[in-house]
């Protein structure tokens, strides 16, 4: 054995004996004294054994389906930018509009705030509904609601029978027609419920119905 070595094993006994000889009054907290920073039998949890119910899984599993699908189903995506244009126009909006505050020019000034791809620095398009894209597409559909309104009865996409639809009738109710228009699909009494309470609740019932139709929108076409 070299000195080396014989220096290594004289220094490692020391330490053992250093810490064997320390007591609480010397400042070393044991790890079964409260407040210790070491877990002990007395200071941590003893997790269960758990084991799942494989038959609950196979239910699951057969209703939802696989775990590769349902992750697909339930994930959360924005409207792509090219997909919300194709939305407003089928919906009577004027994309191309100049006019100031309207929802076609907060739609093509707002390709940032969207995550529009920028082919220019070869971004792809960002699919996640972050604030700003979700908090500007709701600025849009609110804009977007008095052309809506007025332009839902000449829509062909939205005439049953050749007969056009219309968004609220002659009491200014929200009508199911004009919700599974907007929305997309078919509308339930909770829907047209939801869609009267807002115009009632408003300060103004023409306020009201952008409201309204903002919200059913926004509600149709986003996860929140």
């Amino acid at each position: 054995m070299t000195s080396g070595h014989r220096f290594a094993l004289l220094f490692l006994f020391a330490g053992a004996a250093c810490v064997g000889d320390a007591t609480p009054d010397e400042g070393v907290a044991p790890a079964s004294e409260p407040g210790g920073a070491s877990g002990g039998q007395d200071n941590t949890f003893d997790h269960p054994d758990i084991q799942p119910d494989i038959w609950g899984l196979l239910e699951r599993m057969q209703q939802e389906g696989p775990p590769k699908y349902t992750s697909r189903v339930h994930s959360c995506v924005k409207v792509r930018v090219r997909t919300i244009e194709n939305l407003l126009r089928s919906r009577g909006v004027d994309v191309a509009s100049q006019v100031p505050d309207s929802a076609g020019l907060i739609y093509t000034s707002s390709a940032q705030a969207l995550g529009a791809p920028n082919y220019a620095a070869r971004t792809r398009e960002n699919l996640a509904l972050t604030t700003a894209s979700a908090s500007k597409l709701f600025d849009i559909f609110a804009q977007a609601a008095p052309e809506i309104i007025a332009n839902m009865p000449s829509l062909e996409a939205c005439k049953v029978g050749g007969v056009g639809t219309t968004m609220f009738n002659e009491l200014g109710q929200c009508t199911a027609a004009g919700i599974t228009c907007l929305t997309g699909v078919p509308a339930t009494a909770s829907h047209v419920e939801l869609c009267n309470q807002t115009v009632a609740k408003a300060s103004d019932p023409e306020k009201g119905k952008r409201m309204a139709v903002a919200l059913l929108a926004a509600a149709a076409h986003t996860c929140e």
